[in-house]
């Protein structure tokens, strides 16, 4: 599968805080990213930098096989983003506002077109009311339609349910699982919440503190049956060194102050204990962490610095 996003090294530092910290990681067309962490990881900074709204303060983005750096108006003419909440005006229809920015985005709409866009966000039937009277969530919807007038490649979507009650929710989700089901659109989705993400992404990312902690395929991750294994060594410098020489290196996933990260069916746990007393690996401790979940919201949860393979 083709990556469309290719990321490298993106940090931005503002005076003392490193929002996001050397941050790699791809996106394949026709995935549905999962951009995962808790409020204030560095999600909404990352997706600031890949539709350029702010400038990175170091790394490289490439887009479609483009620096965004050189190329920034050739890429964003196919790139439909709504970050945070949409900007809408509130006193025009949904009609209206969709019609309005399709003329700033300088597309060549017809009625009817516009109508099949309200159509696809579930507004068609709200399309002449004004959008002071809509819920959060449809608003939500309008932004994303708004996002999509110009038939775009890629679609960035910031914490899309953010504030949302359940119906809400499920509707973005639906809509979520249409474009990239049935409209054969890439998407990148931030969110705070697992559940979410594990319901509509084919390939996740979890980042705290602006740095990756795991990236990989969603079926896999979300695999009840996988294991995620902190390991405390004596010497983790040659720990690492040893496991990255072994056939346990496609299981690491990350590092942190004081641990290891590895991630396997829990059955093979008695094997990697006996692999690393032959790699002569003085174990300190070796704690199962069971799930995703447990995992997601250990790691996110504390003050721990985070260094990452890639997966």
């Amino acid at each position: 599968m083709q990556a469309i996003v290719n990321v490298t090294g993106l940090t931005k530092q503002f005076k003392n805080l490193t929002a996001v910290r050397d941050l790699s990681f791809s996106v394949n067309e026709g995935d549905v990213y999962g951009f995962l962490g808790q409020n204030g990881a560095g999600k909404s900074t990352t997706l600031r930098m890949l539709v350029s709204l702010i400038e990175p303060s170091a790394g490289e983005v490439e887009i479609f096989g483009k620096k965004l750096r050189t190329h920034r108006n050739e890429i964003l003419r196919e790139v439909g983003a709504v970050i945070e909440k949409p900007d809408v005006y509130k006193y025009l229809s949904a009609y209206e506002n969709l019609k309005l920015f399709a003329r700033l985005s300088g597309v060549k709409i017809t009625n009817e077109k516009l109508m099949s866009q309200l159509y696809q966000v579930g507004l068609a039937s709200r399309a002449k009311d004004t959008v002071k009277t809509f819920s959060q969530g449809m608003k939500q919807r309008l932004g994303i339609a708004i996002a999509l007038v110009h038939n775009p490649k890629l679609i960035i979507l910031d914490e899309p349910t953010n504030g949302l009650d359940p119906q809400g929710i499920a509707d973005i989700r639906n809509l979520v699982l249409h474009l990239s089901k049935d409209l054969k659109k890439t998407l990148i989705i931030s969110s705070h919440l697992l559940s979410e993400i594990e319901q509509v992404a084919t390939r996740v990312l979890i980042i705290d503190k602006g740095g990756k902690i795991i990236e990989g395929n969603a079926a896999e991750l979300f695999d009840p049956s996988q294991t995620i294994v902190e390991l405390q060594t004596f010497n983790n410098v040659f720990a690492l060194q040893q496991l990255q020489l072994s056939s346990w290196k496609a299981h690491l996933q990350a590092q942190r102050d004081t641990a290891i990260l590895i991630r396997l069916d829990r059955q093979l746990i008695p094997q990697l204990h006996r692999s690393l007393v032959d790699m002569d690996i003085q174990v300190l401790s070796l704690q199962p962490r069971h799930s995703l979940e447990d995992y997601f919201l250990q790691v996110t949860s504390g003050n721990q610095h985070v260094d990452t393979y890639s997966n």
